[in-house]
């Protein structure tokens, strides 16, 4: 009796509310990472990580380490606010079908936006590599994360949905210790992209499918409660849950940081401005990385469509995040790296200047196309 009420439980599915109406606040989140994500781009590409004076990586540079753990909480929020509702509904299949050739559209600009970062900087030997995943680019190898999670998650969401909530709350911690244990101990029969894929690799900079997905699901728990709650007077307390669990993970770092006797804050700060623990994956560095991305999010989520609107440009890049990575990534590369040859010609506060006028390029460039598809329609 037992096995079969458990059965049961698996099969029916919560029924979660439908959204009332667009969450502009969760494109303005996304769009803060966007932003920071092209400073940060601009910067590295043009510039150079080892180059950068003190001040510019604490706090510059530091604050862009915000930008990929947001990104995907945020990616994993968007899934469970347009998805998790309309699992089981008659066009579910239609649905995952389009999630899916979303995942196609972005592998074919992850392999095309490869070939525009490596153009400038490897022999075509080097990028036949990367296009055939013997090696990897850096700049645009998020791309390839969301392109592979986007054609296996959907058959997930469903499983997902289904499982009681306290195995849905232990499962991102359980997945990332799993993570862990196998990039350190596990071969992969020798395989070394297929490991790099998969949980990361030290010699190769990527993005795990399993080493990112707690994040994913941290997402999904997100959207869900904000389903549950965003149109509710409950909103308060979800924000202040997702504020606080960002602000305790600052504090967690900062505590780690001052019980290490040979290092200090300073050290540590400075560290994660090196990307030290971004790839494979460290706690200390994931502790900033997604504390600072949880409080951009509840703020975010605070300022609601009034924040949106102040921040227009911003929540402009968010809404349509694809566009903007495809033109902050041919401008950087194509253009000041390959046709200007740009590399490490302007100083760092003009490659910084350069960066922030991207974002406003950015969304200049997403407003005028969006004008222009209205035009003809």
């Amino acid at each position: 009796m037992q096995g079969k009420a458990i059965q049961q439980r698996l099969v029916e599915r919560p029924v979660l509310p439908r959204p009332e109406g667009r969450i502009e606040a969760i494109d303005l989140a996304r769009g803060i990472a966007i932003a920071l994500m092209i400073i940060s781009h601009a910067v590295s590409g043009l510039f150079g990580i080892r180059q950068l004076p003190d001040w510019g990586l604490v706090p510059v540079h530091l604050i862009t380490k915000f930008s990929s753990s947001l990104f995907i909480v945020v990616f994993g929020i968007a899934l469970a606010v347009a998805f998790l509702p309309r699992l089981g509904e008659a066009d579910w299949p239609a649905r995952r079908l389009r999630l899916m050739l979303r995942g196609l559209e972005v592998f074919f600009w992850y392999k095309v936006l490869t070939v525009v970062e490596m153009m400038a900087i490897f022999p075509r030997e080097d990028i036949l590599d990367a296009l055939l995943y013997q090696r990897f680019p850096i700049w645009v190898e998020i791309l390839g994360f969301y392109a592979i999670a986007l054609l296996w998650l959907p058959w997930v969401l469903p499983l997902w949905s289904r499982l009681p909530l306290w195995s849905r709350l232990l499962l991102p911690v359980a997945i990332a210790l799993a993570a862990g244990w196998l990039e350190r101990h596990a071969s992969f029969w020798g395989i070394e992209p297929l490991k790099a894929i998969l949980v990361e690799d030290a010699n190769h900079y990527t993005w795990g499918q399993l080493s990112r997905l707690p994040l994913v699901l941290l997402g999904l728990l997100i959207g869900e409660a904000l389903l549950r709650g965003y149109w509710t007077p409950r909103r308060a307390r979800v924000l202040l849950t997702i504020a606080g669990a960002g602000a305790l993970m600052l504090l967690a770092f900062f505590a780690l940081a001052l019980g290490k006797a040979e290092t200090t804050v300073d050290d540590a700060l400075m560290a994660v401005a090196r990307n030290v623990g971004k790839h494979p994956p460290e706690l200390a560095f994931m502790l900033f990385s997604l504390g600072g991305a949880l409080v951009i999010l509840a703020l975010c989520l605070q300022g609601g469509a009034a924040a949106a609107r102040w921040l227009r440009p911003l929540t402009l890049i968010g809404g349509d995040a694809l566009k903007a990575f495809i033109f902050h990534i041919v401008v950087i590369f194509g253009v000041f790296r390959y046709l200007l040859e740009a590399w490490q010609v302007y100083s760092y506060p003009q490659v910084l200047g350069i960066g922030v006028a991207l974002v406003l390029a950015t969304a200049g460039w997403i407003a005028l196309t969006g004008w222009l598809r209205e035009k003809r329609g």
